[in-house]
């Protein structure tokens, strides 16, 4: 087994493996992340839930409108002392809290916003966690992004996706998809839908076909002219780690303040501390009264603007 690791970290061996579509991590992205890694690491001690935050609430879990640049452990630690906070409100001994068991029912990227499920029981977060494995979660996205206008109004991309060998998410060709890949695991597949809402703050209303993109090769768009600000809804069809904004960066329209994608990170005089990218809407079957269940967490200002 040992001679079998060392055989996988042989450079020449990775010319067997797929080859990632997505271009390399840009240089600037390396300080940029730790400094925002960092801050957002520093907030634990600092940051704490207050009943704004929370968008649902049942016997059964509660749906909070996640911040830009909190981690979710960090959601999930504020949980209790929210929920003890209300139960001295409301004359309780406080004591719910400590006999509930909350856990993270989906996750958020550090810098997006928006809507995250936390559940009270083991019972409770197994079916959800079900729920988002199997598709049944229906989710839409809100992203700002800068680059080239799109000639489309609404797209459907099918990609490969998968780390490279240094460890990035990247973005594969659909014939890769079940190929192994250095570390052990496979290129999955990843299917995103785009709508644009508007371009430079110009609603968009023509009505046009939907285009289908199935990813076989690396992107050939070019920045012709100046970079536009291009507001886009996104209905993620799989459950990728960072999908949308690796599909937002093969189709040439990073997210703006994503640096790790190609993101802008500075933009008309302002510096971004984090990515526009927030989740919008979840609707699903409720786990325990089989319900239908929809949340929508209010837009940020940048997603209004315009």
């Amino acid at each position: 087994m040992a001679a079998q690791h060392q055989c996988d970290q042989n450079p020449k061996s990775f010319e067997n493996y797929p080859v990632p579509l997505s271009p390399p991590l840009p240089a600037i992205s390396k300080d940029i992340e730790l400094s925002r890694a960092m801050s957002a690491s520093s907030k634990p001690s600092l940051f704490s839930l207050s009943r704004t935050h929370v968008l649902l609430e049942d016997d059964w879990l509660i749906a909070l409108n996640k911040p830009q640049g909190v981690y979710c452990e960090t959601i999930l630690a504020s949980v209790r002392t929210l929920i003890n906070d209300s139960d001295h409100e409301s004359g309780e001994v406080g004591t719910q809290s400590k006999k509930t068991e909350f856990h993270l029912a989906n996750r958020l990227d550090r810098d997006t916003s928006g809507v995250i499920l936390v559940t009270k029981s083991h019972k409770v977060a197994a079916k959800l966690v079900k729920a988002f494995t199997d598709h049944k979660v229906r989710k839409t996205y809100i992203a700002l992004c800068v680059g080239q206008a799109p000639k489309w109004k609404k797209l459907t991309i099918k990609s490969g996706h998968g780390r490279s060998k240094f460890g990035a998410w990247r973005v594969y060709a659909t014939k890769d998809v079940g190929r192994i890949l250095p570390g052990g695991s496979s290129v999955r597949d990843m299917e995103t839908s785009f709508e644009v809402l508007s371009v430079n703050g110009d609603q968009c209303n023509e009505e046009s076909s939907e285009v289908d993109i199935v990813v076989e090769e690396k992107s050939l768009i070019e920045f012709l002219g100046n970079k536009v600000e291009v507001l886009v809804r996104a209905y993620p069809r799989s459950g990728r780690t960072h999908q949308i904004r690796l599909h937002c960066q093969y189709l040439g329209i990073p997210v703006r303040g994503d640096v790790k994608y190609e993101g802008v990170y500075e933009w008309n005089g302002r510096v971004y501390d984090g990515h526009q990218l927030h989740a919008e809407c979840l609707c699903f079957e409720h786990p325990v009264t089989g319900s239908p269940v929809v949340i929508n967490a209010p837009l940020p200002l940048w997603a209004t603007q315009g």
